[in-house]
């Protein structure tokens, strides 16, 4: 089951959804910045009228006072402004054409910076929603591993539609406005000659119209290899230890060499026909350019109208028609970008709107209350929670460890077949079909306050999809969980989260600060508070001994430091955060044994009189706790204390010879549940 696939496909569902994605970007974002738009169109409009007048004035000035064979005449010019006199009829021609330049340089400036305000404005406004919705959206959804597809749509689909909206939409209305003004001034000039010069303005839209539905396919082509290329890059570099502990890099090569071939051909297909493209409607162009010049030549060299054309042309009229002739090259070479940037424009708003589309499943009841300064009395009452078809939504992906532990990892259901996810958006909770898999299943327990309770149990018993489901990750199918007295389905999420303290084997800190991150999540606190929850997590030492102390930037994901550094820090993080219950995620699993007492040291400070959940990586760690869950096939299959544990002489106590060293080996059944279990695990990954 490639669950990773099965969650593209429900993102893929949600674009395909989309109905005239465009058409929504703008009444959706572009309403708020529609009067930059408007200035913006005007604005552009103007500027290339403006940009026609001196090829006009040029032609008026040539025939009225160079050769004085017309009267000085301008298309939408009042006589009485033209003044007497061929000195002055010139002077005011060079008015009239710098001011041209002038007026179109200012309305260009005018057009570029409301443009760009449009542009940059509705763009600041999607990629902040589609952050905001990110992080609104359930942890199935990234256990679909969709971050890929959400940083593209954050960074590579914003860009493409700030680039549509500010370049191809504008240069759209340019082309527009340079093709029907130089009909106008050509037909105004001498409408036989223009209907001979303009033939070739069919052709060229014919051509387009060709040019377009041939190159759509391709850069769709394109779009997907480039997407795969920049997948396979992403996963060498994540994997670049795997990589090179496993002598794999000709591997790797090879298939970075294939997905970039891929791209190379699809992006030759389109550049071909773009190529293809612009010689031709340059050819075009020429040709239109080369029969007015030839036509228009003849009828000046020999005084008549040639073949069927009747009456007279002026030279400054055939300059005109030259000049304006060689004007509707630029515009139409600039369809091929128009065409590329809407098609990108396209796709990329639809995974815009395929993005905010994607449905939340935990979301907070109307009446929902806050969980103020709970007790912290956590009640799991008949629980189950399992996946839809039989899907486990991503595989666990715990480890077997060394020492006859186990680690293990949750995961959520898949959305219904009607892509809602089955969200009663009046009670905030999910609506689903009985799973086939369960992976809890009627777990009943009681933690009093202050009580530790541990789990413990092999891979895909079910241990952290029970801590994630107390923070509302995700919802239970049956049965209810409840902190003193509140089903957490009736709690406010913030307040319920903020309740919890979360301390992962998988650290994760932000490129900053060390105070930066440790005082995340409660950024008001000051240096001492910081200070002091360093000391009680046993980081205040190596802090101090950092460069720049707690002000050293710890680089991405913490990179600077060590795992037990980056493991300390995030202890301290949640002393300061003073939660009232608290979850420990395998904490010390993945550090050498001295960090694990230093780190354990700290733990037990920071879980005193506060309701404690630890998931156990290495049994010795939980000795002392309230209550042991020994869970396996998600079900408690032994509950006590450690003593009492020992003393029924089950799986608990299997489990714990192993690791004291008393018993060689676990017995055949469990290792062959075990090895089942990872199998399928690998299957899954598959």
């Amino acid at each position: 089951m490639g669950t990773a696939e099965d969650e593209t496909s429900v993102f893929e569902e949600y674009r395909d959804r989309v109905d005239r994605p465009l058409a929504r970007l703008f009444r959706e974002y572009g309403s708020p910045e529609i009067h930059w738009l408007i200035v913006g169109m005007v604005a552009n409009v103007l500027a290339r009228a403006s940009s026609l007048l001196p090829p006009v004035v040029l032609g008026v000035a040539i025939d009225a006072v160079f050769l004085d064979r017309t009267g000085y005449s301008l298309l939408f010019l009042p006589d009485r402004f033209v003044p007497a006199g061929e000195t002055a009829q010139f002077w005011f021609s060079v008015q009239l054409i710098v001011a041209a330049f002038v007026a179109t340089a200012v309305l260009t400036w005018v057009y570029g910076v409301a443009a760009n305000n449009f542009a940059h404005g509705v763009m600041h406004a999607v990629r902040v929603d589609s952050f905001e919705k990110m992080q609104s959206l359930d942890m199935w959804f990234f256990d679909g591993k969709q971050t890929g597809e959400v940083m593209s749509v954050l960074n590579n689909d914003t860009t493409n539609l700030e680039r549509f909206l500010d370049n191809a939409l504008q240069n759209s209305v340019r082309l527009g406005v340079m093709v029907i003004g130089i009909a106008v001034v050509l037909f105004s000039e001498n409408a036989q000659l223009a209907a001979l010069t303009l033939v070739a303005v069919p052709l060229m839209v014919g051509f387009t119209w060709w040019f377009m539905r041939a190159v759509e396919p391709r850069y769709t082509s394109q779009r997907e290899s480039v997407g795969d290329l920049n997948t396979r890059l992403e996963n060498a570099l994540g994997g670049m230890q795997l990589i090179k502990t496993s002598g794999t890099e000709s591997y790797e090569s090879d298939r970075v060499r294939d997905a970039s071939y891929s791209y190379f051909q699809d992006t030759m297909a389109v550049l071909k026909l773009n190529y293809l493209y612009r010689p031709g409607m340059e050819l075009f162009a020429g040709l239109a350019f080369a029969t007015t010049f030839v036509v228009g030549g003849l009828w000046l060299t020999t005084g008549t109208a040639p073949g069927p054309l009747t009456g007279t042309l002026s030279e400054g009229q055939f300059v005109t028609f030259l000049f304006l002739t060689q004007r509707f090259t630029a515009p139409l070479a600039e369809v091929s970008n128009i065409v590329d940037s809407y098609e990108n424009a396209k796709a990329s708003s639809e995974r815009v709107f395929g993005l905010q589309d994607v449905p939340r499943r935990i979301t907070d009841r109307e009446d929902a209350v806050a969980l103020d300064d709970p007790d912290g009395r956590v009640v799991y009452d008949d629980v189950s929670f399992g996946y839809e078809d039989g899907d486990p939504g991503a595989p666990d992906t715990g480890e077997a460890s060394s020492d006859g532990a186990w680690a293990d990892g949750g995961s959520p259901g898949t959305v219904d077949a009607d892509g809602t996810g089955g969200v009663d958006e009046t009670s905030g909770t999910t609506e689903t079909d009985e799973p086939e898999e369960w992976v809890l299943e009627s777990v009943d327990f009681t933690a009093e306050p202050g009580d530790t309770v541990a789990f413990v149990g092999p891979t895909g018993a079910g241990k952290s999809t029970l801590v994630k489901l107390l923070l509302r990750l995700y919802d239970t199918d049956t049965g209810a969980i409840r902190i003193d007295g509140h089903d957490v389905r009736d709690v406010e999420t913030a307040s319920l989260r903020s309740s919890i303290g979360y301390v992962s084997q998988d650290t994760f800190l932000f490129d900053g600060s060390v105070a930066d991150n440790v005082r995340y999540g409660e950024f008001d606190a000051d240096r001492e508070a910081v200070v002091a929850a360093c000391e009680a997590a046993e980081a205040d030492e190596f802090v101090r001994n950092l460069p720049d102390g707690y002000d050293t930037r710890i680089g991405e994901r913490g990179v600077k430091l060590s795992g037990g550094q980056r493991q300390r820090l995030s202890i301290a993080r949640t002393v300061l955060q003073d939660p009232e219950i608290l979850v420990l995620d395998e904490a010390t699993s993945a550090v050498d044994t001295e960090t694990e007492l230093l780190i354990q040291r700290s733990l037990d400070r920071l879980a005193a009189d506060r309701t404690t959940f630890v998931i156990a990586h290495r049994l010795s760690t939980i000795r002392d706790a309230d209550t042991v869950l020994v869970l396996e096939d998600g079900q408690i299959v032994e509950r006590g204390t450690h003593d009492d544990l020992l003393a029924e002489d089950g799986l608990y106590a299997k489990l714990w010879g192993v690791q004291a060293g008393e018993i060689e080996s676990l017995p055949s059944e469990f290792l062959d549940r075990a090895r089942e279990r990872r199998a399928e695990t690998l299957s899954d990954d598959d």
